[in-house]
């Protein structure tokens, strides 16, 4: 089987390309990405370093005519926002030359387009449900949706097998810039678990929606390997969650490292900030839960998880 995956260097790129790696069934894994320094050494993986903007970068990803598509580049919420042009560049119009080139190739390939939970806006629907209007608030969210209604017209005429999963809040997301105004999750987990002091842009009661990249990376997978017939009448789910509070997630770190960690954090709400992040309502994801995708379980299973894919990720970096 020829994969290819997109922003595959990227955290949850990484995290998915050394799980696809253990799948002897892969016979070449073509990864793509602006960087591509420190993938793992495998001779089944093909490296083209570049941005998917670039027509060259994506005709030379697209000459292994892939027959199983993860699309996760993208530029995300922050930076889509601020940098509105190059948003638009890569999470629209790249990606709509993505599809064009599989339609040109006839292949028909399982396509995954990794959406988000930005196409609901803020505020939310309360409850959010599998029948809740869109009505996006950022770029960002409106160019995921726009992508959405792309993918599935290509899935109607036969071009693809789409899936589309909307991502929530993803941890542990590395400590350095990402564009996510929402790092601030990621960031909870690295500093409490070192022990270093963290200013926390939000509440403690703030409510967010949490999923490790482990459990993420199941149900990219899942979506993939999942041949139900269902799928040609749906194919696009938001993805169950774990709804947790800033404080429960401290007060868990503090139970695991010390119980000092809960005075490591100050709190300095941005009421903005908040509103977007911090104010999310109950998510009723029965048709997901129906089709086979998962949660973290509990709050103790999300921190195993995400502590133990950051030993994974400094692992494979050494």
């Amino acid at each position: 089987m020829k994969v290819l995956v997109t922003g595959g260097n990227g955290f949850v790129g990484r995290a998915l390309v050394n799980r696809l790696l253990k799948d002897r069934s892969i016979e070449l894994l073509t990864v793509v990405d602006c960087s591509v320094d420190g993938l793992p050494d495998d001779p089944r993986i093909t490296a083209v370093s570049g941005s998917i903007v670039d027509t060259g970068v994506l005709k030379q990803a697209f000459a292994s005519r892939p027959e199983v598509i993860y699309h996760l580049a993208s530029i995300p919420g922050g930076a889509a926002e601020e940098h509105y042009e190059l948003g638009l560049d890569v999470n629209l119009r790249a990606t709509l030359a993505m599809l064009e080139l599989v339609r040109c190739q006839g292949l028909c390939p399982v396509f995954l387009f990794s959406s988000s939970i930005a196409v609901y806006g803020a505020p939310m629907p309360d409850p959010v449900t599998d029948d809740s209007t869109m009505n996006p608030s950022l770029s960002y969210g409106a160019q995921k949706l726009a992508v959405e209604v792309l993918v599935k017209d290509y899935h109607r005429r036969g071009w693809i097998e789409a899936r589309i999963l909307r991502l929530p809040g993803i941890v542990a997301r590395p400590p350095q810039p990402s564009g996510l105004r929402s790092a601030f999750m990621s960031d909870l987990f690295w500093k409490l678990s070192a022990g270093e002091p963290m200013i926390c842009p939000v509440s403690p009661d703030a409510v967010a929606w949490w999923m490790s990249v482990g459990c993420c990376v199941d149900n990219l997978i899942h979506a993939v390997t999942d041949r139900d017939p269902a799928w040609q009448q749906r194919c696009d789910y938001t993805l169950p969650v774990l709804r947790l509070t800033v404080a429960d997630v401290v007060e868990a770190l503090a139970k695991r490292f010390g119980d000092n960690r809960t005075a490591l954090v100050e709190y300095q709400p941005d009421d903005a900030l908040e509103a977007v992040f911090g104010r999310f309502p109950e998510l009723e994801s029965g048709a997901a839960l129906a089709a086979g995708f998962k949660h973290d379980g509990d709050l103790q299973s999300l921190i195993r998880r995400t502590l133990d894919q950051q030993v994974v990720q400094s692992v494979s970096l050494v």
